[in-house]
């Protein structure tokens, strides 16, 4: 792991823990209605995911996050982040945040769901809740 990306994920953990339970609670509100531990309805997560940060303001507490942690690595964005793409990505993976910045695109994923493959090809994948948000920051 390099230096800034040490650098800017200990920026999240420390700095905006908030957030990163905030997610957590509006993926369990997500996954809550659910009638077995997995769906394959990857659209419904998605939109479902987005609406409930929308909800909650955290959709546009995130450039901020963004913002923060291009700083915290001593860079500087090219322009002022929104919550929306490219900045901001509500996936059914969970929200992610880009920034291209002097070194290479800044990715930060928050994985509130993962993927999970049939053995049988022909089924689509599924998306259980995680437990708990694991945090993904590459440098690319």
């Amino acid at each position: 792991m390099s230096r800034p990306v040490r650098d800017a994920r200990r920026r999240i953990e420390n700095e905006h823990p908030e957030i990163i339970e905030g997610i957590s609670h509006c993926a369990d509100h997500v996954a809550e209605p659910w009638d077995t531990a997995r769906t394959t309805d990857s659209d419904a997560v998605s939109k479902r995911l987005r609406s409930t940060l929308e909800a909650t303001g955290l959709l546009e507490q995130l450039p901020l996050v963004l913002a923060d942690v291009v700083a915290a690595m001593g860079y500087e964005l090219r322009a002022q982040p929104v919550p929306a793409p490219p900045y901001v990505v509500v996936t059914s993976r969970g929200p992610i945040l880009r920034a291209t910045i002097e070194p290479g695109r800044l990715v930060v994923r928050f994985d509130a769901f993962e993927v999970v493959r049939d053995d049988d090809l022909e089924q689509p994948p599924a998306y259980r809740r995680r437990d708990g948000i694991y945090l993904d920051i590459s440098l690319e």
